[in-house]
């Protein structure tokens, strides 16, 4: 999969994918990433990209220009889906990742300032995605949520499929406690379940303690839970 994205911070995401898994997916060529500057398209002779919003106001808004410049010129021939983070958007899921990872192709407009001009959004952006209801200073972080969410489902990244198949939000639920050695830490011991080597009795408290917890801390999936049942 390959992951273009536009920003006006680059240098933001080189510690972020040069480490961990995100690192081990480029080395092993399942994914492909560039991050482009966005003041490079930008044919104001001061490389600007913000202006002014009409109608007043503060802050700064992007302007079109470099963007549709930038898409035109990052896209080509290619086929590609554009995301745009914003706090306006659909909340980024993991079912969401999984629908968007099939795209080989996935550009992604880092927002700043008070927003981007609505052409862009209108002409160019096949979908908005926000990962969460707060704001931040720009995209560039949602950005690389995104991308890191995303790699994770790329077939042949994670080392075990059952990496994916036990993880939250897979069926709803949160993911149960884990626990390793020492079987007894400081007066604080492992559930004897665990330590039975009885599968079927483990796999039952697991189940357990992912409907508790997802009850008490999402009460709104443990609801889905119940009505997809």
């Amino acid at each position: 999969m390959r992951f273009d994205i536009i920003t006006i911070f680059p240098e933001i995401f080189v510690p972020i994918f040069n480490e961990s898994i995100i690192k081990r997916a480029k080395a092993k060529k399942k994914v492909q990433i560039h991050v482009h500057d966005l003041r490079e398209y930008s044919k104001d002779k001061h490389r600007k990209v913000d202006d002014r919003p009409f109608g007043g106001g503060p802050g700064m808004v992007m302007t079109p220009q470099p963007l549709f410049d930038a898409i035109k010129k990052i896209k080509g021939r290619r086929k590609a889906k554009v995301v745009m983070m914003c706090p306006t958007g659909i909340p980024l899921t993991q079912s969401m990742g999984k629908r968007l990872v099939k795209n080989k192709n996935l550009i992604i407009i880092c927002g700043h300032y008070e927003g981007i001009d609505e052409r862009v959004r209108k002409k160019l952006v096949d979908e908005n995605i926000s990962i969460g209801d707060y704001i931040l200073t720009g995209g560039e972080l949602p950005a690389m949520v995104l991308v890191d969410c995303l790699t994770r489902l790329v077939p042949g990244v994670l080392g075990k499929s059952e990496s994916l198949v036990d993880e939250s939000f897979e069926k709803n639920l949160l993911e149960y406690p884990q626990y390793t050695r020492p079987s007894n830490f400081r007066g604080i011991k492992v559930p004897n379940v665990l330590l039975s080597g009885h599968h079927a009795e483990v796999e039952k408290w697991r189940n357990e303690q992912s409907l508790k917890i997802t009850k008490k801390n999402r009460p709104d999936l443990f609801q889905e839970y119940q009505e997809d049942k």
